[in-house]
């Protein structure tokens, strides 16, 4: 096909703010995990889809499912959906103590 350009699951974004390998960035309506370390206004490989373990809301609970959002004010998933964009789902059960900031989240590509 002439008009194929790439699969996709990782792109290059511009750094809307300085992101390190790991993090998670929201371009528009584009999420992704950065691939390394850029500046604000720097391109940075982001993957788009795949299995991270994010920061997320500490003394939030989620269980397997759950969609997942990002908090672009705080930089981290949440639960919670108002203002925050639609990032994919949670792949396994999280506590919601005060140190349960981590949370595995399955990325469905921007939507």
């Amino acid at each position: 096909m002439k008009n194929y350009v790439q699969p996709g699951n990782t792109i290059t974004l511009t750094a809307p703010y300085a992101v390190t390998s790991g993090d998670g960035l929201l371009v528009g309506s584009i999420f992704g995990v950065a691939a390394g370390t850029a500046a604000v206004g720097e391109a940075v490989e982001a993957a788009l889809t795949g299995v991270y373990d994010l920061k997320k809301v500490a003394s939030q609970a989620w269980t397997a499912g759950d969609k997942v959002y990002w908090d672009n004010t705080a930089k981290e998933a949440t639960k919670t959906t108002t203002s925050n964009t639609l990032i994919g789902v949670a792949v396994v059960a999280v506590a919601g103590g005060a140190g349960d900031t981590i949370g595995r989240v399955r990325l469905n590509a921007s939507f």
